[in-house]
């Protein structure tokens, strides 16, 4: 399988975060433009937390809050777990079937430098599916199949 880093990799999207102190409309406004469901929280240079819409609905909505005067700081998840570039995004499912995960932003030495969906792994399993059958074809073919 995979590592996190050749995930990244074929991604094209970039990072797409946003400030603890900033207010939730401007997050959902992010997760809109850049069609995501979470956008990472960082505060100067760190991680601090991720924001999804589940959140912004539980946390925000639902209790009757305003999104233009809530701070993200109030509906983000605080310290998320994270993965490293050099992890098999097989471990990445494991996490995420068994933590209830969709996403899992990835550190390199401390610094950010992306995040893991879902959908990426989804994505990567029907890639590798895909060259398991090729393989599996022309080994059948070359076999007088």
């Amino acid at each position: 399988m995979a590592t996190v880093l050749q995930c990244l990799q074929s991604k094209t999207s970039r990072l797409v975060t946003v400030r603890s102190d900033e207010f939730v409309v401007q997050a959902l406004q992010l997760m809109r433009d850049h069609r995501v469901r979470a956008v990472l929280v960082v505060d100067g240079d760190r991680l601090v937390g991720i924001v999804t819409q589940g959140d912004c609905a539980i946390k925000v909505l639902l209790p009757g809050k305003d999104a233009k005067s809530t701070r993200v700081s109030e509906a983000m998840t605080r310290d998320p777990m994270t993965v490293k570039p050099a992890d098999p995004l097989e471990a990445c499912m494991g996490l995420m079937a068994n933590r209830g995960f969709r996403h899992l932003p990835v550190l390199d030495g401390g610094r950010l430098i992306g995040v893991v969906s879902v959908g990426d792994v989804v994505k990567n399993q029907v890639r590798q599916m895909g060259e398991q059958i090729g393989f599996l074809e022309t080994y059948i073919k070359g076999h007088g199949g």
